[in-house]
Formats: structure tokens, C-alpha cells, sequence
């Protein structure tokens, strides 16, 4: 009994974190513009704190 609830607590917990996910882009497009901005701003971040 308490292997099935620990399995269901989990199951619904990875459910809610992926919906959260999804809804926060909600394509794979707006996903991918995410994740390059994302190394846009990293990159930029890098070349401003370069020390040469």
C-alpha cells in the first residue's frame, strides 16, 4: 500500500512539473527561442568580463 502511494505522489509530482514546463513556453519553438536566449546572454556576459 504505502509502494503504490509513494509511486502515485511521485507520478503526479513529475506531472505537474513537466505541465508548469509546458505551459511556461508552450511550444517546442518557444522552448528553443528560450534556451537560445538564454546562451545569448551568457555568451554576451562572457565577452563583457573578458579580461583581454
Amino acid at each position: 500500500m504505502r509502494r503504490s502511494l509513494a509511486k502515485l505522489l511521485m507520478t503526479l509530482t513529475l506531472a505537474a512539473g513537466s505541465t508548469t514546463l509546458l505551459m511556461a513556453c508552450n511550444t517546442t519553438e518557444g522552448i528553443g527561442k528560450d534556451i537560445s536566449a538564454t546562451g545569448d546572454a551568457i555568451s554576451g556576459s562572457a565577452d563583457e568580463n573578458k579580461g583581454y
